[in-house]
């Protein structure tokens, strides 16, 4: 089986740097390009199935990304939703340093052990323990031949990739996921999966190009 797990677009949040996590904040005019970028990217790729996280950036992107001829394929599962940051929703950096620092500065060297603050917060862990299943429910009979396109989230997709790679969920800042980028995994089944590609933005962004991130 093939599977492309691929970031929704920008945002305005994105673009700003504020933490977004399930508050559904729909594309900018430069994420809405990077998704239409995709969709010309994967025009010619067979795709059997597709499956989005419910929010309107990772829908919207995944609609673009599959063009009006293979609209009907998708499918959403709220497994994929991205982590949920509490508190933090809608706050820069600069805030939550204000607020919450030691919290921020945990967050930063060692991600595994934080729980997000207030209602709705997640941990990592938590964010693995839903979306992976999810990830195993979306790949669940696919064919040997068969392309399968998943729609998520920054946290979601390096949960993912963590436990394919199978380093721990502390290394999480080690690879980044790019707006609209596309990683692809190829193997016998979810459990037996290799990383073909990763994080790869070349359908918007120079090989140099990319700008590190501010906020998840």
């Amino acid at each position: 089986m093939r599977i492309l797990l691929a970031r929704h677009g920008e945002t305005p949040w994105n673009a700003e740097g504020r933490y977004q996590g399930q508050v559904d904040i729909p594309l900018s005019e430069v994420g809405l390009a990077q998704a239409r970028a995709l969709g010309e990217r994967l025009r010619e790729v067979r795709i059997d199935r597709a499956v989005a996280s419910p929010l309107s950036r990772a829908t919207r992107t995944a609609q673009l990304a599959l063009g009006e001829a293979r609209a009907a394929q998708l499918g959403f599962d709220d497994g994929l939703k991205e982590i949920g940051h509490g508190d933090w929703e809608g706050l820069l950096a600069s805030e939550i340093a204000a607020r919450d620092p030691e919290r921020l500065r945990a967050w930063r060297e060692a991600p595994d052990s934080v729980l997000m603050p207030g209602p709705g917060g997640e941990s990592l862990q938590q964010v693995l323990d839903r979306a992976w299943p999810a990830f195993a429910r979306a790949a669940a009979g696919l064919g040997a031949n068969e392309t399968l396109l998943v729609v998520a989230h920054d946290a979601v997709n390096r949960v993912l990739l963590a436990r394919v790679l199978g380093i721990p969920l502390a290394r999480l800042w080690t690879f980044r996921q790019a707006p609209t980028t596309l990683n692809l995994l190829e193997g016998d089944g979810v459990e037996a999966l290799d990383v073909v590609r990763l994080n790869d933005c070349s359908h918007h962004t120079a090989l140099f190009g990319e700008a590190v991130h501010r906020a998840l």
